[in-house]
């Protein structure tokens, strides 16, 4: 079989490529020069390919197993493969697991011909807390832009989303001056899981589902925590696509995981998390959707936003404001 060289496929970068994956009982490999996945119906096995060249991210649930040519080729095409559990959640990963069912870890395409320009403009101010500090309210202040544009953008209110804007607005005007005034990562941490509560409150009065209360992962059984903990580990995932693009390990995080190496995956997520996957949950839940066709909603909803663009873009213009300060 003639092996595959990336030149001959015509290169889509990351953030505009189409598909995600979640595949759970098949086996993925490599037929007739192509990457496909096996589904068994009986006597009869079906092949559907996978576009690899159009392709960010592959997650591998139960009963899922990957023949060394199809990672190869994964490889070379620089699709992310990762390692989950049901449902997508959580990622165990694929080299380095640990034994906490919470760390997101990739299989990742390794060159060491990759530029290096984001990295060092990183970590030129990275080992400085004020500076550190300084960058975590960048992002956070892009988080509240995004939160009051994506609750009123039309793949929200076309599904009749109609949250209560007066209230909406007083809870992001309210942090936007604590992120002004807060002295640490520990205040800013605080100040975000306040808004969050709010967050919560406002949209599940919106969808009508009474006395919500979030739930740690897996320990409720109604569909509102279940679909925000399935939403919250697809936003990872291009969180996690989006430090790999840029060259950036996951552990150089400057708001979440200073004991976790995949810190930095939580702050780019936090980008367009609440925006789109917090208030699709409470959506998709009301209206009695099962997990496939949230799922489906979900990465519907980071296309057409521009999700991946939108986290990209801001870890660029961090990089390069604290570029200024550090001139």
């Amino acid at each position: 079989m003639e092996d595959l060289n990336p030149s001959d496929m015509k290169t889509i970068l990351l953030s505009k490529r189409a598909n995600i994956y979640y595949l759970e009982h098949t086996r993925i490999l490599v037929k007739g020069g192509r990457v496909e996945y096996v589904a068994e119906r009986g006597k009869r096995s079906d092949y559907y390919n996978i576009p690899i060249a159009n392709t960010t991210v592959i997650m591998l649930g139960p009963g899922t197993s990957v023949t060394q040519a199809a990672i190869r080729y994964l490889a070379k095409a620089g699709v992310l493969l990762g390692f989950c559990g049901g449902g997508g959640t959580p990622f165990f990963g694929g080299t380095e697991w640990d034994g906490r069912e919470t760390e997101m870890l990739y299989v990742t395409p390794q060159s060491e011909y990759r530029p290096t320009n984001y990295l060092q403009s990183w970590v030129s101010f990275w080992f400085d807390e004020e500076k550190r500090l300084k960058a975590a309210k960048l992002f956070q202040k892009k988080r509240l832009e995004n939160i009051s544009k994506g609750w009123f953008h039309n793949i929200l209110t076309e599904q009749n989303f109609q949250p209560a804007e007066t209230g909406l607005n007083n809870a992001l005007d309210r942090f936007s001056g604590k992120i002004e005034k807060a002295e640490s990562t520990n205040d800013l941490l605080m100040h975000e899981a306040e808004l969050t509560k709010k967050l919560y409150g406002n949209a599940s009065r919106s969808c009508s589902i009474a006395e919500f209360k979030r739930s740690e992962r897996g320990d409720s059984r109604d569909m509102a925590n279940k679909m925000l903990d399935a939403g919250n580990y697809l936003a990872y995932g291009l969180g996690a696509a989006s430090a790999w693009v840029l060259g950036l390990p996951h552990g150089l995080a400057v708001l979440h995981g200073k004991t976790r190496r995949g810190g930095l995956v939580f702050d780019i997520a936090d980008i367009i998390k609440d925006a789109l996957i917090l208030p699709q949950a409470f959506v998709s839940a009301s209206n009695g959707e099962d997990m496939r066709e949230f799922r489906d909603r979900c990465i519907s909803n980071f296309l057409r936003y521009g999700a991946m663009d939108v986290m990209i873009d801001t870890v660029k213009e961090t990089c390069q404001e604290m570029q200024k300060e550090h001139e």
